[in-house]
């Protein structure tokens, strides 16, 4: 019910992380995925990883890169995944941005707009270059990497925190419009991993300690935790999930 082979799966924000457990689980369970973030050569890196690890198997990576803030990279990104793999049928939006740790009061209009259209935004636009054939061919999943953030307020990451909510309520829509169309759209909401995207939270042990404590496992997450959840939502495991945020953060937000 795992098996992903013969589909091919865009996987933004690949070259570490998160986004890399996502491309490596999925390539494990057959899928050919696109390892995309701005540098080529980190994505290289990550791609040689994968296909090492996939060697014998249907499984494999090739590297697309993008900037998520260009629609035109996005374009080219989706263009070239269709000329070098010939269809899309996963789509993973994983890559986002945070640049201002802090009080809303504080944060720059740049820097504002610049979460909207990088975590919101550049979501939205993907999908639409995606859904039509996936609609046409009446298959195809689309995960949206959301954030606890999105469902409970922050002193210090508000911004982030509202753009992770868009996300969520993103997916709810697409999964309302496009599931007559068998699309499922899904949002995962990961709690606090030890990424270098969250290491404002993590790397401090007295701000560690605060976030670990409501935690039941008592712990962060590992970017490594987070790759099967990928594989069940874009596989024919999840098939009946539609519109759902699945949370991953040790049960703290229980």
């Amino acid at each position: 019910m795992f098996d992903l082979t013969g589909k091919t799966a865009i996987i933004t924000g690949s070259s570490k992380g998160i986004g890399k457990s996502i491309a490596m689980q999925m390539a494990l369970h057959g899928a050919k995925v696109v390892v995309s973030s701005r540098k080529a050569d980190a994505c290289q890196v990550v791609a040689d990883e994968i296909n090492e690890a996939c060697e014998g198997t249907k499984g494999g990576a090739i590297v697309i890169p993008c900037n998520i803030s260009d629609k035109v990279a996005l374009q080219m990104l989706v263009d070239e995944t269709r000329a070098q793999l010939g269809k899309i049928d996963i789509l993973v939006c994983n890559a986002a941005s945070n640049p201002f740790f802090g009080s809303m009061m504080d944060i720059p209009e740049d820097a504002f707009d610049k979460v909207m259209n990088n975590n919101i935004k550049s979501n939205h636009l993907l999908c639409q270059m995606v859904i039509p054939e996936m609609t046409e061919r009446k298959d195809g999943s689309i995960i949206i990497v959301s954030s606890i953030g999105g469902l409970k307020s922050s002193t210090v990451i508000g911004t982030y925190n509202i753009s992770k909510a868009a996300d969520i309520m993103l997916v709810k829509n697409l999964a309302a419009e496009f599931g007559p169309h068998n699309v499922r759209t899904n949002a995962i909401a990961p709690g606090l991993f030890k990424t270098d995207f969250a290491r404002a939270l993590w790397e401090n042990p007295e701000i560690l300690k605060q976030s670990t404590a409501t935690c039941p496992l008592r712990r962060i997450g590992e970017p490594d935790e987070i790759g099967g959840a990928a594989v069940f939502l874009a596989s024919s495991a999840g098939t009946f999930v539609n519109g759902h945020t699945l949370v991953i953060d040790g049960g703290s937000t229980a």
